[in-house]
């Protein structure tokens, strides 16, 4: 059996609970979403049926639950009573699912893209905690609000919070009781041994409520749960009656434009809302699962169509009855499908053993809900993200709680824009002090989009920058730059930049910007630069420059215009011997550009008659001003000739690979002058570390006697030393955290030991003792 097979029945019975526990929720929302729109409650229960059952095959969506929304509620009641009566309204509804699906053919979903991210967070906190603070009252036995009803001014003209000042006077003592243990139960629910159960406990809560219902109409007085604690489905004796529950639209109203009005504002409305909580799902969506945004217009436009057909209320995508399908399990749009299906079934035939469920049971389970769409995780987590994203994500949800779902995120929209414009307003650039090697450049790049917004702060960036500086103005990753702002780099460039002695570079705007490229300042070597450098300022130059490489922050480099520059002659500032492996190319561990150093790379860093002729070269007709020999730890040149040396005093075989190197025997002989009279020291190191430690020892000392055997075989060398006119240098570089240890010779007399310790000084300890 494959495995998909064999997870095909797991699937199955994860839609099934899911489905059975999305029913339970919603029976009683439909009712109290028709009863806060001032609807006929059936009409609630026939959007629920045709969320989920034409919805629900229609959508794209494996997650999304759509039924009666209450963020309609208010827009609902108020079109009814301009209407004058409900089935003009439902002409309203059948129009409104027109233009819907109008809508997604033409594409307007994509338009959910543009949604911030913040928002939607901010919109789920919302939820979770409106559900809390309004199952509370239902939980404790207090039912004056419908339960449908998010928003945060009520029928009794009372709030979300003034309703829970007023709770200690008006609870019902068997209503408590059957909240408590439903809460109780749904918190069990969570260990370990019964989070596999096969039962969900959502039905085992219902169950238990509308068993200990019945207990108490046997105990009678003050523990007897009335009618208004209870489910309210209406009950028709016969299937005529059940169908004379449905509602159907006056198509006298095709002339009233009120109507026509009423669609509009019924379907721009319903679409946003879909479109916020089709988001909203997929990122509680375990798998991360991307609803199709048209495709739902178009499904949520025929349901509507249908609904004003059948004498349903308007439908969204409901974002309550969607956490709990997540929450409960649901992977696929199956659950919804048996969701619609059971309300389909239990209203037809068993509305009065429906009512005997106890609101309060199934308030529990909404608060429970409620609890794990606004965990303390998900505000830890928005905090983390920094007050862009964190202030939207507060703000809907507080706007959301003090107003209603479409207020509140609209709200969100607007901080969340005015976060962007604040942000787009002062940060049109990234400025970045760069330091080269002929001094220090202001390097300020464009965005991607800088539009005529970006004006004033563009502005007073150029106008901060620092009299007498190289500036770089850099459009190589904007794609459009508004002409007020090209007008304004023109000006800065030919009127106020000579004013106060800035050097203004420009590099990749576009030739139709009239703008062309000119570079003013040097980021590569040139021979007066070389000219007026000591070897301590070149030390520093490769100092400052490794740790660039070290902490991520690279020199942007033009390679294309360094090419053209080298091709007319080059002036190194250094000779850099390293070794040839290709953990350390060293124009790369300095961050220097093409020409600034000339390289030369041999296995062990080691010295030899055609290594000193190049340096001879580099510094006395190339003009370099130091020499840097340069090892490494880790070195596999040297951990062969110390193994080579360690078999060899053994008589131990060597190993093939090695013996079979025709021309390693000159590499590893010079190696083998910082291993004599310490191999015994290996052969007691018994640890891999122990023994790559001494490695790295032998290192360090094949950098120290390179630097003394150039100085002490190369007169040329030696004679430009004595002269103060170059140093020799060693240096060791670490291969895992890319810092560059300098290690300065005491060999030779020379009067810049003092200039160039500084330096040194500056550089980390690389390898240990």
């Amino acid at each position: 059996m494959t495995q998909s097979a064999a997870a095909s029945p797991y699937r199955l019975h994860q839609d099934l609970v899911a489905g059975v526990v999305v029913f339970l929720v919603a029976l009683p929302l439909c009712l109290g979403i028709a009863l806060a729109s001032g609807a006929p409650l059936f009409s609630g229960i026939v959007a629920g049926i045709l969320g989920g059952l034409m919805v629900g095959l229609l959508s794209g969506s494996h997650t999304s639950v759509s039924g009666p929304a209450a963020g309609l509620t208010a827009v609902v009641a108020l079109e009814i009573e301009k209407l004058g009566s409900f089935e003009a309204f439902l002409f309203a509804v059948t129009i409104a699912g027109a233009i819907q699906i109008v809508l997604g053919l033409l594409r307007a979903g994509n338009l959910s893209a543009f949604f911030p991210t913040s928002v939607i967070h901010g919109l789920l906190a919302a939820i979770g905690v409106i559900l809390v603070l309004k199952q509370i009252p239902h939980l404790l036995g207090r039912d004056a609000d419908p339960a449908g009803s998010l928003t945060f001014l009520q029928p009794d003209e009372r709030n979300t919070f003034t309703e829970l000042l007023h709770l200690w006077g008006e609870i019902h003592e068997g209503a408590i009781v059957v909240g408590l243990i439903s809460l109780g139960l749904m918190i069990v629910s969570q260990w370990k041994p019964l989070k596999g159960s096969l039962v969900p406990m959502p039905l085992v809560v219902v169950l238990a409520g509308a068993g200990l219902k019945l207990w108490f109409d046997r105990l009678g007085g003050e523990w007897l749960i009335q009618s208004s604690h209870l489910v309210q489905v209406p009950v028709a004796g016969s299937v005529r009656e059940f169908v004379g529950f449905l509602a159907f639209p006056d198509f006298t109203q095709w002339t009233n434009p009120a109507a026509y009005m009423a669609a509009i504002t019924v379907a721009i409305v319903a679409s946003l809302e879909t479109l916020l909580n089709l988001e909203a799902v997929d990122k509680l969506d375990p798998q991360r699962r991307q609803s199709p945004p048209n495709r739902e217009l178009l499904a949520q436009g025929v349901g509507n169509v249908t609904a004003g057909l059948c004498g349903g209320l308007p439908m969204t995508s409901v974002i309550v009855r969607s956490s709990v399908n997540v929450l409960a399990g649901g992977r696929t749009k199956l659950a919804t499908v048996i969701h619609g299906g059971l309300l389909l079934v239990c209203v037809a035939l068993f509305p009065t053993q429906l009512n005997h469920i106890p609101l309060s049971c199934l308030a529990a389970i909404l608060l429970y809900t409620g609890y794990k769409l606004a965990n303390p995780d998900l505000f830890r987590k928005m905090w983390s993200q920094g007050r862009y994203q964190f202030a939207p994500f507060a703000i809907t949800l507080v706007a959301i709680v003090l107003t209603d779902l479409l207020t509140g995120v609209l709200i969100g929209l607007g901080v969340s824009l005015a976060f962007i414009l604040h942000s787009n307003l002062r940060r049109p650039i990234q400025r970045v002090v760069e330091k080269h090697a002929s001094g220090e450049v202001v390097h300020l790049q464009l965005a991607n989009q800088v539009s005529f917004l970006n004006r004033a702060s563009l502005s007073q960036t150029l106008r901060n920058t620092p009299p007498g500086s190289h500036l770089l103005i850099d459009a190589v990753h904007s794609d459009y730059i508004d002409p007020d702002i090209l007008s304004l780099v023109r000006e800065y460039k030919q009127e106020i930049a000579p004013a106060f002695g800035v050097e203004v570079s420009l590099r990749g705007f576009r030739s139709s910007y009239q703008l062309e490229d000119e570079i003013r300042y040097v980021d590569y070597s040139t021979r007066e630069l070389q000219s007026k450098s000591s070897p301590a300022q070149v030390l520093r130059f490769l100092h400052e420059g490794n740790e660039r490489f070290r902490t991520g922050r690279h020199l942007e480099y033009d390679f294309r215009r360094q090419r053209h520059a080298a091709a007319h002659g080059q002036h190194p500032l250094a000779v850099v011997l390293s070794c040839v492996d290709s953990r350390m190319p060293a124009e790369i561990v300095f961050d220097l550009g093409l020409g600034d150093i000339f390289c030369i790379r041999i296995a062990g860093n080691i010295v030899g008659p055609k290594i000193l002729g190049s340096m001879e070269y580099g510094c006395s007709v190339a003009g370099a001003k130091v020499v840097l020999a340069i090892g490494h730890t880790q070195c596999g040149a040297v951990s062969s000739s110390v193994q080579l040396a360690a078999a060899t005093a053994r008589g131990e075989p060597i190993d093939p690979l090695l013996a079979s190197c025709n021309h390693l025997g000159e590499v590893v002989e010079e190696i083998n002058h910082s291993i004599a009279g310490r191999i015994d020291d290996f052969h007691r190191r018994s640890g891999d570390r122990e023994r790559a430690a001494f490695v790295d020892q032998v290192a360090r000392r094949n950098v120290q006697r390179t630097v003394a055997e150039i100085y002490a075989r190369s007169r040329t060398l030696r004679g430009l030393v004595d002269a103060d006119r170059i140093a020799i240098v060693g240096a060791m570089y670490d291969v895992t955290t890319g810092h560059i240890e300098f290690l300065l010779p005491d060999s030779y007399g020379s009067n810049l030991l003092e200039d160039l310790a500084d330096v040194v000084a500056k550089s980390p300890v690389v390898g240990g003792p």
